[in-house]
């Protein structure tokens, strides 16, 4: 079977990221595997076709996409991608029939790439569905569904339409996430829409559930007794960084809890502004580190924080959920109501949860996770893993549509 998978983001020369470790699962079954993906101006990479043990990866020149650019070029990027996409795959793999086209979003804006294809040579179509645009910017207010802006979120809302209906089948993060997309989408009543979430490799070892964190705590100076509470990912306006702010201020006198932060976004200086002003002792923010750096942190980390703004009302599942269990960190989610991240983690023993506009909530969480047995909670966690969030388990659920 050729398989063509259409992305934005993919592997670069030195991360792998979690689509190439799916695609692989394929290509080990006997499968041919051709990628288009996104090669952004001044990314670094090298545009055209390469071929990277066993898969052909096409890098197609595109305008800035992703990452801290201003709106109204991001917006230009990404309603041109789609003609680029076209174009470059015709003339990349021209004479190859493809059986089966892959895709995750974002972006919703390859609908008409996916559709040339899958009627010019009668393809089966899988949509990997990682969020919900348009309606996650709506909630975060930065478009609007009335007005002058309104006019954008038909536009794109059409599209995300489209994609749908031209997805035979459509794989979710989590169960909330099948429930809103049928809800929101009568229309795709029939379809097959199912979980299919992120997923990850199984490490070569099992996690140390005991955490050795004496090296770290020397590092950052962090008292012998404190518990360590990492977050690792994106700081941006989703996941709600005005609300974690007042999270650290209401626990900076908390001598038993001790904040590192990992990551960049656009709200990094706002955390930063936040520690030069009010000095607080237990927090630390660390700028971008490469993964074997941040491995070795989260490898001697107690807790992993999941944060998302309260005003969302789809069910987003962060895909950081999996490294932490995958270090055999029990986690706490700080989100809106609608997903399920949290609950899921409640009932599953791997975590605690409260909404991401209730400081006392968080504040509660944090001392039940002190006082807890996080050793059995990150073994739970760890067994999730396995039976939920593996390559293995994703490439089954795709397969069995495809392949007896």
């Amino acid at each position: 079977m050729n398989i063509l998978f259409l992305t934005l983001p993919f592997s670069t020369s030195k991360v792998r990221s979690s689509y190439e470790e799916l695609l692989r699962a394929f290509i080990t079954d006997g499968h041919s595997v051709y990628v288009a993906c996104a090669n952004e101006k001044n990314c670094g990479e090298q545009p055209g076709l390469t071929e990277d043990d066993g898969m052909s990866i096409l890098r197609v020149p595109t305008g800035r996409i992703t990452g801290n650019i201003p709106i109204v070029e991001k917006g230009i990027s990404t309603m041109t991608v789609d003609r680029l996409f076209q174009r470059a795959v015709k003339k990349a793999y021209k004479g190859i029939k493809f059986d089966l086209i892959m895709y995750p979003t974002p972006p919703i804006t390859l609908v008409n790439t996916i559709g040339y294809f899958k009627r010019k040579m009668n393809a089966h179509t899988y949509l990997l569905l990682k969020d919900i645009f348009p309606q996650n910017a709506v909630d975060l207010g930065m478009m609007r569904k009335t007005g002058l802006k309104g006019v954008l979120y038909k536009l794109f809302r059409k599209k995300e339409k489209k994609l749908y209906q031209v997805s035979d089948y459509i794989g979710c993060m989590s169960p909330a996430n099948v429930s809103y997309v049928l809800k929101h989408n009568p229309e795709l009543a029939g379809k097959t829409v199912e979980v299919c979430p992120n997923c990850s490799l199984v490490p070569q070892n099992e996690p140390v559930f005991k955490k050795e964190t004496s090296a770290l705590k020397k590092t950052y100076n962090i008292p012998d007794d404190a518990v360590i509470f990492l977050y690792g990912g994106n700081l941006g306006k989703p996941q709600g960084i005005p609300f974690l702010i007042e999270c650290l201020r209401k626990e900076s006198a908390n001598k038993k809890a001790f904040f590192i932060i990992v990551g960049q976004g656009t709200e990094y200086n706002r955390i930063q502004q936040f520690i030069n002003t009010e000095k607080p002792c237990n927090v630390v923010l660390i700028d971008y580190l490469p993964y074997i750096e941040y491995k070795k942190i989260a490898d001697q980390s107690d807790v992993g924080l999941i944060l998302l703004d309260h005003r969302f009302t789809i069910p987003n599942y962060p895909s950081r959920l999996l490294a932490y269990l995958r270090a055999g960190m029990p986690v706490i989610a700080a989100t809106d109501r609608n997903t399920d991240i949290g609950t899921i983690a409640c009932e599953n023993g791997y975590g605690f949860c409260c909404e991401s506009n209730d400081v006392e909530a968080f504040s509660k969480a944090i001392d039940d996770m002190i006082h807890a047995d996080r050793e059995e909670m990150g073994r739970k966690g760890w067994e999730f893993f396995l039976n939920n969030y593996t390559v293995e388990k994703s490439y089954q659920t795709i397969k069995k549509h495809f392949i007896g």
